[in-house]
């Protein structure tokens, strides 16, 4: 990963691991539970953007390097780690 792309999933995380302790204080304040409940996806929809962007930057070196390269046992295994990602 370029040092950038370190940089702002740290902070992203860092963020979010607020956000979970935010959510976990709701609940032993007994809030609304829809409140509770929006919060939680607004987590899960942070964690999936630094999951996209982890998977973006995984595209742009790692697999672009091996599907480039001549050696077809890297062009596989970066295949196979593609197709198990999707398959999730």
């Amino acid at each position: 990963m370029t040092p950038d792309a370190t940089k702002k999933a740290g902070t992203a995380l860092r963020r979010i691991e607020g956000q979970v302790r935010g959510v976990s204080k709701m609940i032993e304040e007994d809030r609304y539970c829809i409140d509770i409940v929006t919060q939680i996806e607004a987590v899960r929809a942070a964690l999936a953007k630094v999951e996209a962007d982890l998977l973006r930057q995984h595209l742009q070196h790692c697999v672009h390097k091996a599907m480039t390269s001549k050696d077809s046992g890297a062009q596989e295994r970066v295949i196979e780690e593609l197709v198990s990602v999707f398959r999730r």
